[in-house]
Formats: structure tokens, sequence, C-alpha cells
């Protein structure tokens, strides 16, 4: 790590490194209205320090973040990493009162907020006894204070606070599946960490690379993807602050060209299902992507391929961890497998008694990483249960195979048993979407007659799919793809699932519903 022995600011490995190295006029930010260099971020950042020294923030303290994917976020996270200030960045997605749980829980000064998402904010700001400050991203400050006009009331020298390898550099807040989100703390060390670990020795990040990410930047997979591994090679990243739909995505790939695409597994689905681009060309520059946040069915990972010529790079990770810690990698990818251990990641899958699990049998993992959160704000309890010295629980089923890859089977608790034996959700579901009919699936526990748990599907079926046998054609199909036993016994067609921001179905809301 860079710097004096004991001195280590995030910052300085990820920015001011690359201008030293001459790439100050190279692109490092483009977003739908405008670029920045890496020159002229690190000049931003110095002015967002400052004004953040100017508006008495200090050093260890928090400012929040419910900014859009545009230039001005790596401006305000990076400008606060330099200050020795903590950025909290906040889904964009969520209500009113969650983002007044957060702002009371992370005690932020300073709000920096999208001009687009003042509305749904304007009625809690009031109640928020910590929060001095609003600095609105955009073109209207609405009374607030306006972040292009701050930083041009400041210059652009600023001496980056000499902050340690081991201090908090941001927080991210879990996405509360179920209950609040929880505030994970994470160190400067962390990011570095998994620069040098996923997106170098899996990834292969070059400089040459222009990335773009479905995945917003709030989420730790979007930060990677889109902030910490192209700028730790001094690459380009394409920023896009809209939703990321097929047709959104579609056209980014087509104006921008870029060479690594980062997505997850329902959006991969959605645009190979999506009509209006069923005759999309495949790119010229496009060599890889990844996915993420949920495990990738074999389908959708080989029709992708078979469709772009590209593989997909299916990984796991967690906002504990930061970022992807188990991979297919380049030259060794097994479809319906979520790879192996990242380089300098141990795993393992252990009993309810923490014993390891032998081949084959389901185990609950957990994993010694270098890019950890140091634990939980305000959640002691919760900290202990998942931060057990040098391992973390993910809270994930996995088996694993004699040549070391690893299968998803579920969240622990999405796993259930039918007739004493394991159903993993993930399997039933994965075969299911190989029925043509089938769109998107989720399976969860259901309740017999008897009280005895049994799969029950939602599905989303195909424009114009149905027919009077296709309850009896679906469940004759999962048992001939997985076996007798794991087939639905109830099949409940659907509109659309319920999913988190990040694309995650919510399988706890259609348990409730079943």
């Amino acid at each position: 790590m860079s710097g004096a022995p004991g001195h280590y600011n995030a910052v300085t490995y990820l920015l001011d490194r690359n201008v030293d190295a001459g790439r100050g006029a190279k692109i490092v930010f483009r977003d739908p209205v405008d670029e920045i260099s890496y020159s002229g971020l690190q000049k931003a950042t110095r002015k967002l320090a400052n004004v953040l020294k100017r508006l008495g923030v200090r050093r260890e303290e928090r400012v929040a973040m419910m900014m859009l994917d545009t230039i001005d976020f790596p401006i305000v996270f990076l400008g606060a990493i330099r200050a020795g200030i903590v950025p909290v960045p906040l889904n964009t997605l969520l209500t009113a009162e969650q983002y007044a749980y957060i702002l009371a829980d992370c005690r932020a000064r300073v709000l920096f907020i999208s001009e687009a998402l003042l509305p749904v904010v304007k009625d809690v700001l009031g109640r928020m006894p910590d929060l001095q400050h609003v600095v609105v991203s955009g073109k209207d400050a609405h009374g607030h204070m306006l972040l292009k006009d701050e930083l041009a009331k400041e210059n652009d020298a600023f001496d980056t606070v000499a902050t340690h390898p081991d201090e908090p550099a941001f927080w991210l807040y879990s996405s509360g599946s179920t209950g609040m989100p929880k505030g994970v703390r994470h160190l400067h060390s962390n990011l570095e960490a998994t620069a040098e670990t996923y997106a170098k020795q899996v990834l292969g990040i070059r400089e040459d690379d222009v990335c773009l990410s479905a995945a917003k930047l709030f989420f730790a997979y979007g930060l990677g993807n889109a902030l910490t591994f192209p700028m730790s090679v001094g690459a380009t990243t394409v920023l896009n602050p809209e939703r990321p739909t097929p047709q959104v995505m579609f056209n980014l790939i087509a104006k921008h060209d870029p060479t690594i695409f980062y997505g997850v597994p329902t959006l991969f689905a959605a645009m190979l299902n999506d009509e209006a681009n069923k005759n999309a060309p495949r790119t010229k520059r496009l060599r890889v992507c990844t996915s993420a946040g949920e495990a990738l069915p074999e389908l959708v990972g080989q029709t992708w391929k078979d469709r772009f010529g590209v593989d997909i790079l299916d990984g796991v990770g967690s906002t504990e961890l930061l970022h992807i810690f188990l991979s297919n990698a380049p030259g060794d990818i097994k479809y319906g497998s979520s790879g192996k251990p990242v380089p300098g990641y141990d795993v393992r899958l252990v009993n309810e008694k923490g014993e390891d699990v032998p081949d084959g049998e389901v185990g609950e993992m957990i994993v010694n990483a270098p890019s950890a959160g140091e634990g939980y704000w305000n959640q002691r309890s919760k900290s202990r249960q998942t931060f057990e010295g040098g391992w973390t629980r993910t809270g994930d089923k996995y088996t694993r195979d004699a040549e070391g890859r690893y299968t998803y089977c579920g969240r622990s608790d999405d796993m259930f048993k039918v007739s004493g034996i394991w159903v993993s959700p993930f399997e039933v579901e994965s075969a299911l979407i190989t029925h043509p009919a089938v769109a998107e699936a989720a399976v969860v526990p259901a309740a017999d007659g008897e009280g005895l748990l049994k799969p029950k599907a939602f599905l989303v079926l195909k424009n114009g799919a149905g027919g009077a046998s296709l309850d009896s054609d679906l469940k004759e199909h999962v048992k001939q793809k997985i076996g007798p036993w794991k087939y639905p016994r109830w099949i409940e067609i659907v509109d659309a699932l319920p999913k988190t921001a990040t694309g995650k179905i919510q399988r706890f809301k259609l348990r409730d519903s079943a």
C-alpha cells in the first residue's frame, strides 16, 4: 500500500496515483451530459474537501449521499474520503421513513442529494437533529445549497488527510430484505483489497477498458464495478443515472461500446427476452460480462454466450465483504456454478455445529476476506453473529464438488426440506425457466393440508404463453429435469415478482403470501 508507514488514504491509491502516472488528461467518468478527466476529478475532490471543511464537518464524521450515478457522485464520495470524512451512499429507491431511519442512525452532518430525489425526503429533513446542511446536485437547489456553486467558491489546494489503512473510509447500508438496513463500516484498505484480488486476478481489468455497470454506485457491487476497479488501472467508466431497463442498457452499449458490462441475473434474462431488441447485434469491443447479486441460471448464461459471443463471469459478493469473493473466471467457466474462491479469499462450508461439510453436502458459506467490513454500526449482536474473528458468515447455502466449484442452493432462510431432503429454491427456479413459456420464476415453501412443506412457484410468463395444460406441463418438466420430489405442488402466474433495487427476488414477500 502506498503512503508513509501507518498512513494510507484510499483516494491516493484510486485517483492521485493515476495523475502521478501521467493519466491526468484521460477521461475517468462520462455521464449523459458531462465527462471528467483524472486531473479534473482530482481538483474537484480537493474542492469538495474544502467545502466540507468550510461547513464544519470534522474527520470521521458522516455525510450522507442520496445521489444518482452522475459525475457528482465520485466527486462527493472521493472528496469526503480525501478529507478523512466518511461518505454514506444510500439506495436511491427507499421510502421517506427508511431515509429518516438511516439519516438518524448514521448521524449525517451533511446530505448530498440529487435534485430529482428531493421530493422524497422533503418532509423528513426537519426531523434530523444532526443534519446541518443539504447540498443539491442539479440545476436548482430549492432553497438549499447547490453543489456546483459550493465547488466554485473553493480552490483546489488541499492536503489529503493522513488516514490509517484500518480507519473507516465509508459506510454502506445493507439492502435490509428483512427489517431496517444495517450500516456496514468499510475501511480505507478495503477498496484496494477488492481491486488487487477480483478485479486484477479474475476479471483482468485493463487501462484501456471502458466499463458499464447496471448496478448503481451506491451498491457494493456497483461501487467496485464502476469506481474502484476502473480507477485501480486508469480505465474509463460510463455512468447511467436512469433505471437499468433492457432498452436503456442496449442503448448505452450501442452508444459507448464498452469492453466490460456488469449486470445482474434478472437484467440479463430481461435483455434476452426483450422483443424490441431481439435483433440487437453483437458489439465490437465487449470482451467480458459479470453477474452477481443472485446466482446466474445456467440457461441465462449459456443463452447470452450463444447470442452475444461473450461469457458472463457469475460470482458471489456481499455488502459485508464489499465485492465478489467467489467467481467463475475467464477460461474456467461452468454455467450453473458460482465458481471458485477469488485469490486472497478463503472459503469454507460448515454445518450447524461449525464443522466443515464434505463435498456434495449442503453447508453455510463462511469467508475469510481481506475486504471484510469491521462490523455493523450500532448493531453489536448482529455484528457478533456475522463477523466471527477472521471469518464472515454469508447466510448462503452451497455445495462444493470434487473440482472445488461451488453451487448455490439458496439463502439459509430460503432453504427447506421435502420428505427430509433439502430443496434449493434456486434449483427449482432454474429448471422452471428452461420451459419455453417461463420468463421468470420464484419458488418458496408452502404448507400442504397436513402442514408439510412443499415447493410453490410464482411465475412470470413470456408474451403469449399459456394454455390449459400449462400447469401439468410445468410440473412434469421439473420432475424430468431435477427429480420427482422437487416439483412445485402449486403454480401461481403473476405479472411481476417482488424485487429489491439490486434485482434480487424478495422471496420473503412471496413466503408471506404463500
